[in-house]
């Protein structure tokens, strides 16, 4: 049997219409019988770069043992001109992360999918110490088992002082070789015992990479560094 970590993190491709757009990545995250969809929020919309699908696609597998047995489920991102997922903001200004929630009947009856939960958050913050060896699964430059449909991790080590929101922001920094198409991926910690199939905490939703805008190309190598939104605002998007 494979890591349910696998079937709980998919691939998230956006579309104007029928036009394919970008790539990214999302996972499921459960509130008692409710089903969200979360994943970066400029997946979803990004005026900076003209970036406005108004569909989304996920494929969810149907056999957790055939994991060839897959259904594409499309995902409307407006209804009568408003948007369908939630985003938030706090003191320090918007929050990149973005739920939506799905509706169970337009689910495969029978499916393998598995999702986070509130028992999966992290609770003291002293217990995630620094350079804690960390996962982010995801489908880096769209890279994953096409045959499959799994996405691959990446390692990564807690960077900053975690709970603490670095340079204001709500998220922590994470040292690893991250991509473009991680966006929205689950940064997790391994916690066998944890409640349910999922034996992890979910500590972060990956957004981007950092960098310095003072780095001289040519000379400077890229910092390695990426932020991680704290997963606990899950608690207030999905309420």
């Amino acid at each position: 049997m494979i890591d349910p970590m696998l079937l709980a993190t998919l691939r998230v491709s956006t579309f104007d219409g029928d036009t394919p757009l970008t790539a990214g990545t999302g996972f499921f995250f459960a509130r008692g019988e409710r089903i969200f969809l979360v994943t970066s929020r400029h997946v979803l919309v990004d005026a900076a770069t003209g970036h406005h699908p108004n569909r989304i696609t996920v494929v969810v597998h149907l056999d957790p043992v055939d994991l060839t047995r897959t259904e594409t489920v499309s995902v409307w991102l407006y209804k009568d001109g408003r948007s369908l997922w939630r985003q938030a903001e706090d003191s320090g200004g918007e929050i990149d992360v973005a739920v939506i929630e799905l509706d169970r009947a337009s689910l495969p009856g029978v499916h393998a999918l598995h999702a986070f939960s509130d028992a999966h958050l992290q609770g003291p913050l002293d217990e995630v110490p620094l350079g804690a060896a960390l996962l982010v699964v995801g489908f880096p430059l769209g890279f994953f088992d096409t045959l499959h449909n799994l996405p691959v991790a990446r390692h990564a080590i807690v960077a900053s002082a975690f709970g603490v929101r670095f340079q204001g922001q709500g998220y922590f920094l994470t040292d690893a070789r991250m991509h473009r198409g991680a966006s929205g991926a689950p940064v997790v910690l391994h916690a066998p015992g944890q409640p349910g199939s999922l034996p992890w905490k979910l500590l972060g939703i990956h957004s981007a990479r950092l960098d310095m805008l003072t780095r001289e190309q040519g000379v400077d190598e890229t910092l390695g560094l990426n932020c991680a939104w704290y997963a606990d605002i899950l608690r207030t998007l999905t309420q």
